[in-house]
């Protein structure tokens, strides 16, 4: 049985994660930055293990890398660097999709319409308010649609490494949408096509509109 204390532990690991993962999602904690270990626990709090612990975990999300000397870093955001993202991101997605299409039921496609609805709320609400608030709960719906189109796959690993390279690419779409760079309109109708193809089960259809709808989520 797990102590109270390790489960305490647990819990502040995750809500470390969770803040240095948005930080570095929208840009606060900087491509190449060092992480040191004192000026994270200053600004985010935890002990010396927990940090360390968050570092680990981002290290695994490939987040953050570690250093020759040691320290971390958070990982480099090149031209190459975002190519390589959306390529396995892509890949991985389309066989996961691909095997959803052929195994899901009415309850999966249920989820899926809800996930569709609630992110064409949140892509309404983004493209008029793009405030830091508003890019989370998009942010937030985005990953929702996503994981809710390929959770009929029946492979937890597949699922695993989406949402992987999923979180990988989130600065890079954030960064589109604060610097006004996303097409609103050809967004909604990707969506909507990809979700009519998911449904009717075109999976050829639906490929393709998946591999397009990340590229151009990930065009620099």
């Amino acid at each position: 049985m797990f102590s109270r204390k390790s489960s305490d532990d647990s819990t502040i690991v995750e809500l470390l994660a969770s803040s240095l993962r948005r930080d570095i999602a929208f840009g606060t904690l900087l491509p190449d930055q060092k992480l040191k270990l004192n000026e994270l626990r200053t600004r985010y709090g935890g002990s010396n293990h927990s940090m360390r612990e968050t570092l680990r975990i981002l290290s695994t999300e490939g987040l953050v890398e570690a250093t020759a000397q040691r320290g971390f870093r958070v990982t480099s955001a090149t031209e190459d660097d975002v190519r390589d993202i959306a390529m396995v991101r892509c890949e991985v997605e389309k066989l996961a999709l691909l095997r959803a299409i052929e195994l899901g039921d009415i309850a999966w496609e249920g989820r899926v319409m809800a996930a569709h609805h609630a992110l064409q709320k949140a892509e309404d609400a983004a493209a008029t308010n793009p405030d830091d608030l508003v890019a989370l709960e998009w942010d937030e719906a985005c990953r929702a649609f996503s994981y809710a189109l390929i959770d009929a796959c029946d492979s937890p690993r597949l699922i695993d490494l989406q949402r992987k390279f999923f979180d990988q690419s989130r600065r890079f779409r954030l960064a589109q949408m604060r610097e006004g760079r996303l097409d609103w309109a050809g967004r909604k109708h990707r969506q909507n096509a990809l979700l009519d193809a998911v449904l009717t089960r075109r999976a050829e259809d639906a490929l393709a509109l998946l591999h397009e709808d990340v590229a151009a989520e990930l065009r620099q």
